[in-house]
């Protein structure tokens, strides 16, 4: 358990790193900079929320239902996806890049939309999520350098991407808005389990 959350917390510094690269640059160049975020948890096989709900078993061998055990596992993976995350925003606040001003812009862009919007819209990062994880287990990861470019620029909401971005943004800020985002995060959350999972809701 300990060693399954290290590695959580590895993968989740892997996405802030990612992050920072994105920030740097909120352009084109940046999402796909972003990229190294997955190529890094994919290549080293470390559990990444949005890239293990699309995979994990809810079912047993008898068919009986373990969604109980899966949304644990998921969660324990997730707390350690965002402590990677915050390791990395406290390192930003070092750096002269103006990270906290570009994180701010992305946060009041989710504000604004709303958690309803906000959550429907991160199904659809999650279904890419699963799709290019799976074409990368296959020995195809050129599907990452598409995937996260492409739910990026869409507006699709990563959970950790975003938890990201939120420990960034000036604290006066977030205090401002915690309320807000102790809505708006679980809607993200959620959003990108039901994505992950579209293809074993519609079609198992």
């Amino acid at each position: 358990m300990i060693k399954s959350f290290r590695s959580a917390i590895l993968s989740g510094i892997a996405v802030g790193i990612a992050g920072w690269g994105y920030l740097a640059c909120t352009n084109i160049i940046g999402a796909v900079l972003f990229s190294f975020g997955l190529l890094t948890v994919v290549g080293y096989k470390l559990p990444l929320y949005t890239g293990t709900a699309g995979f994990i078993p809810l079912r047993d061998e008898q068919g009986r239902s373990c969604w109980f055990g899966a949304i644990g596992k998921l969660l324990w993976i997730l707390l350690g996806n965002i402590a990677g995350c915050l390791l990395v925003s406290l390192l930003s606040r070092l750096s002269p890049m103006e990270l906290g001003a570009s994180a701010q812009a992305i946060l009041e862009s989710r504000l604004a939309i709303g958690p309803l919007r906000a959550g429907l819209l991160a199904i659809g990062c999650g279904f890419i999520m699963t799709t290019v994880v799976a074409f990368a287990r296959e020995g195809k990861p050129l599907a990452l350098l598409f995937g996260v470019p492409l739910f990026i620029n869409c507006g699709f909401p990563h959970c950790l991407a975003d938890a990201f971005y939120y420990l960034t943004v000036p604290v006066a800020y977030t205090g401002t808005h915690l309320t807000e985002l102790l809505v708006l995060y679980p809607c993200l959350v959620a959003g990108n389990f039901v994505g992950c999972n579209l293809y074993r809701f519609i079609a198992p």
